[in-house]
C-alpha cells in the first residue's frame, strides 16, 4: 500500500500527491521527511530508508522551482492515528497497483508511483 494525500493548495490542489515538503537549511533529507510527516500528517517515524531521487519542476509564486525529490520507504504502525493538517486536505492507503495515475498532479509523482510498482 502507498499513503497519498491530496493538495489542499496549489500547484495541482485537489489532486493526489505523497506527502512531502522542503528541506529546511541546515537539515538532512532524513530529518526533513521525519519533520514533514510530523507536521502533515501527525505521524512519528523513525528510519527512513531511502530509495531513489527524481528531478521535477515547482510553480511557487509564479516561478517554476527546479527541485530533486528524494523518496523514501516509511512504515508505521497499524494503529497510527493519521490526523491532516499543513498542506493536506486528506490522506488515504490505496493499493499501490490501483492508483490511476491521472489523479496525481505532479509529474514526478506519477514516475515515482510508476517506479514504486516496479519494486
Amino acid at each position: 500500500e502507498v499513503l497519498l494525500t491530496t493538495r489542499a493548495f496549489n500547484p495541482a490542489k485537489g489532486m493526489l500527491d505523497l506527502p512531502g515538503g522542503f528541506v529546511d537549511m541546515n537539515e538532512t533529507a532524513e530529518e526533513a521527511i521525519i519533520r514533514e510527516l510530523k507536521e502533515e500528517l501527525n505521524i512519528n517515524i523513525q528510519n527512513p530508508k531511502y530509495l531513489f531521487s527524481l528531478p521535477n519542476e515547482y510553480e511557487f509564486s509564479g516561478i517554476t522551482v527546479h527541485t530533486l525529490d528524494i523518496f523514501f520507504k516509511i512504515e508505521i504502525d497499524d494503529n497510527t492515528i493519521i490526523k491532516t493538517d499543513d498542506d493536506v486536505a486528506s490522506a488515504q492507503f490505496y493499493d499501490l497497483n490501483n492508483v490511476n495515475i491521472e489523479n496525481i498532479g505532479l509529474q514526478s509523482i506519477k514516475t515515482a508511483i510508476e517506479k514504486f510498482r516496479t519494486k
